[in-house]
């Protein structure tokens, strides 16, 4: 399988070449973030317009079909729009917070996403605590979130705001405990390692029901973090108008949106790094044949394979199932989620100390 480390070696070669030693590692990180910022916009958009397809797919529509072939530049316009909008002015609202708000959303995202483990040898930032570090910069976002309902001066905004905390921080939970069955499984919270150590096997099949409930549980509580249906109770239209983002226009809209795709993208390769090996290929013992063929395809083609037919999953519980109330929402979490998690949790020692993975 190719090693992206190859090519980044040889970028680093290039720069010490024909730049000062002191000139190489700031313009190495400069090219990263702009790589990470080009990638995440891209990805953005390319989602924007798949639920569109979706959303049009599962209600018996076309969908975008104008501005370009198949509408696939009709995200683009969108974004060009967006980005010309005027930042409109609210009277009456804490001015610095409210512009401050969007960009503390954005920027959680982009660290979490960053954080990702895209393909053998593509890891921007790889810590020893990464599984932690992602989780806890990702709940950075709900900082955002209530610092816009508040600082907005509207009820709408601020409701939405405490739903959305109150949500967040409740699964954030089920999150932790799901991504904790998987640490007690493979012994480290470095993701490279994560993904290492599923060589041999993925986790959802190695670590038989237990990591196949945590698998559940995580896809369903990251469902309900990021805000999608049917947990999206915060910038519920009916009852809210937009929710937290009401007064919001322009760029700051649009970072507010950016996030929410973004996050679920996020959330999708998180699952694939924990419970489907990540970047790492499907492979079966004793079929050498098939494990050589597998090792062909690309380890950036597995990971984005594997977090789109999640990403699929999530966007198939938006548009089937109807929203839940927030009293729902909440017993859902901590009368089921919550318990189950902690006696999975409790099954996957059992699994681990007396052997019984594969």
């Amino acid at each position: 399988m190719f090693d992206f480390s190859v090519v980044t070696e040889w970028v680093d070669r290039i720069l010490r070449s024909l730049l000062p030693d002191g000139w190489v590692i700031p313009v190495e990180f400069l090219i990263i973030g702009i790589c990470i910022l080009i990638g995440y916009a891209v990805i953005a958009l390319v989602l924007i317009y798949v639920e569109r397809k979706v959303c049009a797919f599962f209600q018996c529509r076309l969908g975008p079909n104008r501005v370009g072939p198949c509408g696939l530049t009709q995200s683009f316009a969108d974004m060009i729009k967006m980005l010309t909008k005027e930042l409109i002015t609210i009277n009456h609202v804490d001015r610095f917070l409210f512009n401050l708000a969007p960009y503390i959303v954005i920027i959680a995202s982009v660290i979490a996403f960053s954080c990702l483990p895209f393909a053998k040898g593509v890891e921007i930032i790889d810590f020893n605590v990464g599984a932690f570090f992602v989780m806890a910069v990702s709940s950075m976002g709900i900082v955002g979130i209530l610092l816009a309902g508040w600082s907005s001066n509207n009820k709408y905004s601020l409701i939405g705001a405490m739903r959305s905390g109150a949500q967040m921080i409740s699964y954030e939970l089920s999150i932790g405990m799901s991504v904790l069955t998987i640490i007690v499984f493979t012994d480290t919270t470095q993701l490279s390692e994560i993904v290492l150590n599923q060589a041999d096997g993925w986790f959802i099949f190695k670590g038989h029901i237990p990591a196949f409930i945590a698998f559940v549980i995580y896809l369903i509580a990251g469902t309900a973090e990021t805000n999608r249906g049917p947990f999206d109770l915060p910038e519920a239209d009916s009852e809210l108008t937009a929710g937290y983002h009401t007064e919001y226009s322009g760029m700051h809209f649009g970072f507010f949106y950016l996030a929410e795709y973004l996050n679920m993208f996020i959330v999708a390769g998180m699952a694939a790094t924990l419970f489907l090996g990540g970047w790492m290929p499907l492979h079966i013992a004793g079929w050498e044949g098939f494990n050589r063929v597998m090792d062909y395809i690309p380890s950036i083609c597995w990971f984005f394979g594997k977090t789109g037919v999640l990403i699929f999953i999530i966007m198939w519980f938006k548009w089937t199932f109807p929203r839940l109330r927030i009293d729902q929402l909440l017993i859902l979490e901590w009368k089921y989620l919550l318990p189950i998690n902690l006696v999975n949790m409790f099954l996957m020692v059992l699994v681990v100390v007396f052997g019984w993975h594969w």
